[in-house]
This record gives structure tokens, C-alpha cells and sequence, in this order.
């Protein structure tokens, strides 16, 4: 496994944001993490690449419990993290703003292997030909590439990935889905937050749900989906399971 989540728990003062959350991914699959908004799933985000620390639990990651320790520890073991709202340094040009990721990523990169690292990530995100553009003047769908290749430039074993489709037109959010595949069958493993249903559907291999901190489901796409519990939770609709199946 590559990583571990053990009896987590995370209390904000009064807030229990996590309860007793378990489960563990395998090396070189997609999983799904999906829920309601408030439902934990950035918090848990934050817990297993050291933004905050568990209130109580385990985060093992390739074997060594890296519960507690600051982000950027997390991320020189290699695991790396795309985020929601796309913040790219804009006076920078786009190959600086992916050569942070691999200056600061597993590999610790001089200057001029980062660059080479950079352009390699910004082939595999399809943004090769923007490379001397200022990050500024990238449109919403470029900005969530950069933002992915940026994460690939650390060279992780491990991509957390929180809605890189949001905001992203229908065209765009297949384009994007290609991209994760190739990027899995390249041999990175990917844990990823999603509310584009027949997107996550489709792509993971597994998927695990999230309500009000709590863990509820867990499985393959198809069992999740027709889950009474998660649409009564999420879906909201009995017939939901045959709509996000079907494409």
C-alpha cells in the first residue's frame, strides 16, 4: 500500500471535521474521494499532507508514519498536492512556475535540472508550447494545467488532486481526464476530491465517500453509485446510479 489512513480523527475546537476515517490505496490507481460540500474532504486533504495534524491517528505513507510532520516534509517524501483555486505566481513565466514544484518536490532539483523537469511536466499537461508565456495571462483550463504540472515537477509517488475539473467546460474536462490517464498509466498513483460525478465515475478505480467526516462507502465506482447510504447522503436520487453509469 501506498498509503495508510488510521482512525482519523481532526476536532476544530468544537467541530469534529473527521471521525475514525480508514482506508488505503494501492500503488498506481485513481481513487475517488467524493461527498457533500462541508463533508471533511479538504480537511482530510490537509491531514494527510501535514497541513494540519491529526487530533487523533495515523497517516502512513510508503511505510514510514508521517502523521504530524509540516507539508513540505510531506512533500520531499513525495507526495504532492494540485489545488482547488489555482494561485500561479503571475509575474513568473510559466516553466518558473512549474520548476518551484521541482526545486521544492522529492528530488530537491538544482536550478537547471528543474528547468529540464519542468519542461518535461509541461509536455505531459500539454502546455509545452506556453512555457515562456507569464502565468498571468493563462486562461482557467490552462491555470488547472499548470497547476497539475507544477505537482508533477516534484516528481511524487503519490498526487492529491482537489477538483481539477471545477470550472472546466465539458471538452475541457474530457481533455483533462485523458491527461490523468496517461499520467496513471505513466506510473503515478492519484487520490483525488471530485464533483463532476460521470468524470470521477468514469476514471476511478476506486472510490470512497465522505459524510459530515465520516466515512460511509467504499468500492468500485458501480457499488458506490448504488449505495442507499450515499444516495441518500450525496446523489440524492435513485435513478442518479444509472445516469452517471451510463457514459
Amino acid at each position: 500500500m501506498i498509503l495508510q489512513v488510521q482512525e482519523v480523527h481532526k476536532r476544530f475546537g468544537g467541530l469534529q471535521a473527521l471521525t475514525d476515517v480508514n482506508f488505503d490505496i494501492t500503488a498506481g490507481e485513481i481513487m475517488g474521494l467524493i461527498g457533500p460540500n462541508g463533508a471533511g474532504k479538504t480537511t482530510l486533504f490537509n491531514v494527510i499532507n501535514g497541513v494540519y495534524p491529526p487530533t487523533k491517528g495515523q497517516v502512513v505513507f510508503r511505510g514510514e508514519k508521517i502523521t504530524g510532520l509540516p507539508a513540505y516534509e510531506v512533500a520531499r517524501r513525495g507526495l504532492a498536492r494540485a489545488h482547488q483555486v489555482v494561485r500561479p505566481l503571475n509575474d513568473l513565466t510559466v516553466r518558473e512556475n512549474v520548476m518551484v514544484g521541482a526545486c521544492f518536490g522529492r528530488e530537491h532539483l538544482s536550478l537547471g535540472k528543474a528547468a529540464r523537469k519542468a519542461d518535461d511536466a509541461l509536455a505531459q499537461v500539454g502546455l509545452a508550447d506556453r512555457a515562456n508565456q507569464l502565468a498571468g495571462n493563462l486562461n482557467v483550463a490552462q491555470k488547472k494545467r499548470l497547476e497539475l504540472a507544477r505537482a508533477l515537477a516534484a516528481n511524487p509517488y503519490l498526487l492529491l488532486l482537489d477538483e481539477v475539473l471545477a470550472g472546466l467546460t465539458p471538452s475541457e474536462i474530457v481533455g483533462m481526464m485523458e491527461t490523468l490517464r496517461k499520467i496513471r498509466d505513466e506510473g503515478f498513483t492519484i487520490l483525488m476530491i471530485e464533483h463532476v460525478m460521470q468524470a470521477v465515475m468514469s476514471i476511478s478505480d476506486r472510490i470512497i465517500v465522505l459524510d459530515y467526516g465520516q466515512l460511509i462507502a467504499r468500492g468500485a465506482p458501480e457499488e458506490v453509485a448504488s449505495n442507499p447510504q450515499v444516495i441518500e447522503a450525496y446523489l440524492g436520487d435513485p435513478d442518479m446510479t444509472a445516469r452517471l453509469m451510463a457514459e
